[in-house]
């Protein structure tokens, strides 16, 4: 019986080490290679987690820094050279759209005085149309910002969903492995049975290992990108009321 069950341990499990190390070493070509793909999603995970926190902090200093200038600035023809100072600033980029469509409807609305139309039509045709191509053009820019914003956090969901699924993938297949071997040698005792067993387990550990940050940070983004979209619609009503108090009599 002791010959048999030393053979069947070296058989199934190897030469078992107790360091994850070693066990990840002696685990099965299969086990090995969901480790490897689990690595490389918690790897392109940790980067992308550590990026977004680098854009999301530039966004929010330089929407701060647009926003005291366009507090203290009494024109919006003033604002709009230094909102193109502020590459990262999600409420710069809606100010520009918005202020962009205003100086097209403008100069429009000054083609068609030329045109020697009346003045109520002018005033009116501004209020139907140009209000609503100003509203039109803040909210596809807040859309855009918003895309801009949840780059790459589809990855994170992805990896977060996936990943225990794939971790326990592997783990079956090496339980699978040891029971065949278990089948094949005719030995069932713990000694033969944990070293397969605690290494195929190890998939699941890094399946779960991947998942958590991308699931944690996942939220915590969306959360701040929701926020931060809040704070676009809010300018983008605010500026809209500004344009119809001034620009539409």
């Amino acid at each position: 019986m002791k010959e048999i069950s030393s053979v069947s341990a070296v058989g199934l499990g190897g030469h078992f080490h107790g360091s994850l190390l070693g066990m990840i070493l002696d685990a099965g070509i299969m086990v090995q290679f969901v480790l490897l793909l689990l690595l490389f999603f918690s790897v392109v995970s940790w980067a992308i987690i550590f990026m977004k926190y680098r854009s999301i902090k530039k966004v929010k200093k330089e929407n701060e820094m647009f926003l005291e200038i366009y507090m203290r600035s009494n024109k919006l023809s003033d604002i709009f050279p230094e909102s193109k100072k502020f590459k990262y600033s999600t409420v710069a980029e809606v100010f520009q759209a918005g202020y962009t469509e205003l100086v097209k409807i403008t100069k429009v609305m000054r083609g068609s005085s030329h045109a020697k139309e009346s003045e109520e039509s002018r005033l009116s045709s501004l209020e139907m149309k140009g209000i609503d191509n100003v509203e039109r053009a803040l909210n596809r820019a807040c859309g855009s910002e918003v895309t801009k914003l949840e780059t790459t956090l589809g990855f994170l969901a992805t990896t977060g969903s996936a990943s225990p699924f794939i971790g326990l993938f592997g783990t079956v297949w090496g339980i699978m492995d040891t029971f065949r071997g278990i089948g094949t040698h005719g030995s069932a005792t713990l000694a033969v049975v944990a070293p397969g067993i605690s290494e195929a387990l190890i998939a699941t550990a890094a399946g779960l290992a991947a998942a958590i940050p991308a699931v944690i940070f996942y939220n915590y983004y969306l959360n701040t990108i929701k926020n931060m979209a809040l704070e676009m619609d809010s300018f983008a009503s605010e500026l809209l009321n500004i344009v119809e108090r001034y620009y539409v009599k």
